[in-house]
């Protein structure tokens, strides 16, 4: 049970979540969650500070929200690039042209970024190489990519990719669900998971 405290009034809340470990949330940019002693129950302890402003006439909160009900439309087409941080682009292009065989889209502006970097073909959409440091460990990462923050392409043949990364001599898992799909990592660490569609 945890209280809230605006102005004289206190509200009793009862919150019934999974145990996580969690930082401050910002919730409609009006209140934070901070978690507190769990004590010996089962369910977390959350002390809430808010801002938001209570009717003295109804004890109750306005807020800021979207109906679930009500439908999000503001245009999405489709995903239109994936950013992909790199050391080196020249390495790095030697492994998404030279193995993967991914094609440069030279209509791309490379030299307006304050920044190397090159933009590949994905079918329709595309990997936006950059050349920046990069803020993620490149060690201690899971050895399967699927349970890794990771860029999926969708391929129509798994097993032509399996001897093109054998004979690369590239490290992959396999789907661990079973179904046709590749696992592996650039030569930053960062994954890549190719999967079998048909068509």
């Amino acid at each position: 049970m945890a209280s809230l405290h605006i102005a004289s009034a206190t509200v009793a809340l009862q919150h019934k979540v999974n145990r996580v470990t969690t930082k401050p949330i910002p919730v409609n940019s009006l209140c934070h969650f901070y978690q507190t002693n769990g004590g010996g129950d089962r369910s977390p302890r959350f002390c809430f500070k808010t801002k938001a402003k209570l009717s003295a006439e109804a004890n109750i909160f306005e807020r800021e929200s979207t109906s679930v009900h009500e439908k999000i439309d503001y245009g999405v087409v489709s995903v239109h690039h994936v950013g992909v941080l790199c050391e080196n682009l020249e390495r790095s292009l030697e492994f998404y042209q030279g193995i993967l065989g991914l094609e440069i889209n030279e209509a791309r502006p490379h030299d307006k970024l304050p920044y190397r970097g090159a933009w590949l073909w994905v079918g329709s959409e595309m990997i936006h190489l950059m050349e920046l440091p990069n803020p993620d460990p490149l060690i201690g990462r899971p050895e399967h990519g699927g349970r890794d923050r990771h860029t999926c392409i969708a391929i129509k043949d798994v097993s032509k990719l399996k001897v093109i990364l054998d004979k690369a001599d590239i490290p992959y898992t396999l789907s661990r669900s079973g179904r046709p799909a590749i696992f592996t990592r650039d030569p930053d660490a960062n994954a890549l998971e190719f999967t079998q569609v048909d068509g």
